[in-house]
């Protein structure tokens, strides 16, 4: 991700200039290299004067590389998560809010083309009353070994995204959640207490009715979508001739060629539309995805943690400090 971040912003004619720190010193020169930055060391990172911050580091980096950020009083692009539990993340959005400095969140769905205009379409009442909508987030390669301990599992690391957009398409927050996972592939899931495939049935605060499916292996490639039915029409943003479907009941759709073989590639004209929205930031636009969206996305992702464990419909603002 900081590769991508750099590389957007090298590209920007509003970037003058790029300092890149990474633990590991012949990483960051070999990126400044090919995007004509300059780098200094990562032990003086924190310090180094800027107009503006982008922090593409481990989670549980996160909280001491904020703090010292926080500091300058600059803006801050913070990819997701910012902290694996509620505490901790509460603990950054106050610390954030202190500062007076806004911090852009990594959710770059919302900066999707297809799925900023159905958020669009919904709220100019294109789509008149919304009835119900439908997600699916299946990874096409299976995580390594080394990212399941650290990910905070499938709900916190994928379902995140999926509850997030689906509360900012309906511009109302998730109330109740009621859901399932289970191990149905290869993988070493279990020992970490995680999960390869989930479902979650969603209820928002206005009353929409969202259907989330999961999945950490699609062996045909990388499928995200959303769909969105009301009493007007009814559309669909992911479904593209790269959508990794293959059609069985009819003539030839035009879907399921060169498919998407990765999130970054499914979501890379979003990851620079999201740089380029962090530079209006700089430049005094309002936040298009502030911390407090991260904060209730994980406690919608807790909730459904809850409701796997329990079997039961969990109300999203019971989740507290976990």
């Amino acid at each position: 991700m900081g590769d991508i971040r750099a590389t957007d912003l090298a590209s920007d004619p509003r970037v003058s200039e790029i300092v890149i720190a990474n633990r590991t010193a012949s990483r960051a020169d070999d990126l400044a290299r090919r995007i004509g930055g300059r780098t200094v060391n990562w032990e003086t990172a924190a310090q180094t004067p800027a107009d503006a911050y982008v922090m593409a580091l481990a989670t549980d980096a996160h909280g001491d590389m904020l703090n010292q950020l926080l500091a300058h009083g600059r803006p801050i692009l913070c990819e997701k998560p910012i902290a694996l539990t509620m505490a901790d993340t509460k603990k950054i959005c106050d610390s954030v809010e202190q500062s007076g400095a806004p911090m852009q969140i990594g959710f770059q769905r919302r900066f999707d083309a297809g799925m900023a205009r159905a958020r669009a379409m919904v709220t100019r009442g294109d789509l008149g009353d919304i009835y119900d909508m439908v997600l699916a987030s299946r990874d096409h390669v299976p995580p390594d070994r080394n990212f399941i301990p650290g990910s905070g599992g499938i709900f916190r690391d994928l379902h995140v995204h999926d509850l997030d957009i689906a509360s900012w398409i309906a511009d109302s927050p998730i109330e109740f959640v009621q859901a399932t996972r289970a191990i149905r592939g290869a993988g070493d899931y279990a020992e970490f207490d995680d999960a390869d495939v989930t479902k979650i049935i969603a209820t928002t605060e206005s009353g929409i009715p969202v259907s989330i499916s999961g999945a950490r292996h699609d062996a045909r490639g990388q499928d995200v979508r959303i769909e969105v039915f009301g009493s007007k029409d009814s559309v669909s943003a992911g479904i593209t001739p790269r959508t990794p479907l293959v059609a069985i009941d009819g003539p030839e759709i035009g879907i399921n060629t060169d498919v998407y073989t990765g999130f970054i590639d499914r979501f890379r004209d979003a990851y620079r539309a999201e740089t380029a929205a962090f530079v209006d930031l700089i430049g005094g636009a309002p936040n298009p995805c502030p911390p407090q969206a991260a904060l209730e996305a994980l406690r919608a992702s807790i909730a459904c943690e809850r409701s796997a464990l329990t079997g039961e419909r969990v109300e999203v603002r019971t989740v507290t400090n976990e």
